[in-house]
């Protein structure tokens, strides 16, 4: 098994240094679900709730999301991010929400966390904002699907 980067000799957490490795193209993308009841859905889907476009602001909250990411993750990098993609499946079927986050940037460090980090806080944005009419919702399978620059290039997990 590989030793872990972040703990030092004695065990304790450390940052890890970076500035030996190279700067690459780094990206990452990560997706997660909420479900609900189905008139929940076609209600975020035509816009009916009372706090607003549901998916609009879980859009802008995930956004911020990855950028606040080493503030919220205990030893991330905070790194300059290039682009953060936040888009929404409507799955009709099943009565969800699927949400893919999308992030680049150019450095030393990977970007999983950010993605990862945008994802979960548009589902619990999602959750937040219709809460009041669906208290069965379910976050679930938050998970990084791809990611690649660096020295282990391209990762496909599905």
């Amino acid at each position: 098994m590989k030793e872990l980067s972040h703990m030092d000799e004695q065990g304790r957490p450390r940052m890890v240094d970076v500035s030996g490795k190279p700067e690459s193209q780094r990206q990452a993308v990560a997706k997660g679900l909420v479900r609900m009841q189905a008139a929940t859905l076609e209600r975020i889907k035509k816009g009916q709730m009372a706090k607003g476009d549901v998916l609009a602001v879980a859009q802008l909250a995930g956004i911020m999301a990855a950028k606040e990411t080493p503030h919220l993750i205990p030893l991330c990098h905070p790194i300059f991010i290039d682009e953060v993609k936040i888009d929404f499946s409507l799955d009709e079927k099943n009565s969800a929400v699927e949400i893919t986050a999308a992030v680049k940037s150019t450095g030393r460090t990977g970007v999983e966390m950010e993605a990862l980090t945008a994802t979960a806080v548009a589902a619990l944005t999602i959750y937040d904002m219709v809460k009041g009419i669906d208290r069965g919702m379910r976050i679930e399978n938050i998970r990084l699907v791809r990611k690649s620059g660096g020295k282990s290039g391209q990762i496909t997990l599905e």
